[in-house]
């Protein structure tokens, strides 16, 4: 009794040849050429849009299936690092212009001075062992450059007003730091000392390979908090020649009137120094290093430690 035909909705079985035979030419394309396949090739019917259902011919011998290669997943080399939270970042760039105007304002005030005699205006201090004396600050050029002379009153204007800016974000980043953990990252620790020979050594070329750093290096840690206390320092100097005689306890504790004078001063160059050493490695350190303080973020290895486990651990 012959097989009844399967529904034409019904699946195939699988790993059975079709008992049907491929004709040796299919049907004419439209441009009247025919297509002839043989019996050991696939064949792929194309059948165009409007075009009556097409019967595809199967061939006798077992379809062989063909697997595309399975491609892996791309692994991320870098990823975006949260560096500097953005209270950080707007206290950088608020601190920036007022400190760069609190030394332009304090140097016109300077020019105004002389020592007691009279026999160095405008250079009362100097470099120099005992009676040697290998520079004064600052030579006659330097005044002339600044365009310096009698502007003693617009120098005290400009730095008695940016002076209560300078203070309120000094006060501001100590609070935020205290606040939000970031002092872990910033305070040097004890290795921190030794690392920073070893930057300073790979720095001047004189050694190959930094030690581990995190969110900042040794000689990073130790720069940025004694800059936080020369801050300090610079507003208790500057308060005690401001009001000496309201504040006499703190101008009589920092050794005088003239002492307190001198101390602000230097503690000035202190600045002058941190800010040429840090643009000079700000740019070694390229745009990346540059971009987090803009933005927040810095591109790193994927492979390195985040820094938020030092942010709570320290």
């Amino acid at each position: 009794m012959p097989e009844k035909p399967k529904d034409k909705g019904e699946p195939l079985e699988t790993g059975k040849p079709v008992p049907e035979a491929i004709p040796e030419t299919l049907p004419a394309r439209m441009d009247g050429t025919e297509v002839r396949a043989s019996a050991d090739e696939p064949v792929v019917a194309v059948v165009s849009a409007g075009s009556e259902p097409a019967t595809t011919s199967v061939p006798t011998n077992p379809v062989v299936a063909v697997v595309s290669e399975i491609i892996e997943p791309a692994v991320a080399t870098i990823r975006l690092e949260r560096k500097h939270p953005l209270a950080i970042r707007w206290m950088h760039w608020v601190n920036f212009p007022v400190l760069f105007t609190m030394i332009w304002s304090g140097l016109l005030i300077y020019w105004n001075d002389s020592d007691n005699a009279y026999q160095h205006p405008h250079a009362v201090y100097r470099v120099g062992v005992g009676s040697l004396t290998l520079v004064r600050l600052f030579p006659p050029w330097f005044w002339k450059l600044m365009n310096a002379p009698y502007r003693v009153t617009e120098g005290l204007g400009y730095h008695f007003f940016f002076m209560w800016v300078f203070a309120i974000n000094g006060i501001l980043y100590v609070s935020y730091l205290l606040i939000s953990g970031e002092w872990r990252v910033l305070v040097p620790e004890r290795r921190s000392f030794m690392d920073a020979i070893q930057v300073t050594l790979v720095d001047l070329h004189l050694r190959k390979g930094l030690p581990p750093q995190k969110k900042y290096n040794g000689a990073q840690k130790i720069a940025y908090t004694s800059v936080v206390l020369m801050g300090l320092g610079s507003l208790v100097t500057g308060l005690s020649i401001y009001k000496p005689t309201q504040v006499h306890w703190i101008t009589t504790l920092l050794g005088g009137y003239e002492m307190a004078r001198w101390e602000h001063f230097w503690l000035t160059m202190g600045f002058c120094a941190f800010f040429i050493v840090h643009v000079g490695q700000v740019i070694l350190a390229g745009w990346n290093n540059f971009r987090s303080m803009v933005s927040g973020y810095e591109i790193v290895p994927a492979a390195k430690a985040s820094l938020e486990e030092e942010r709570r651990v320290g």
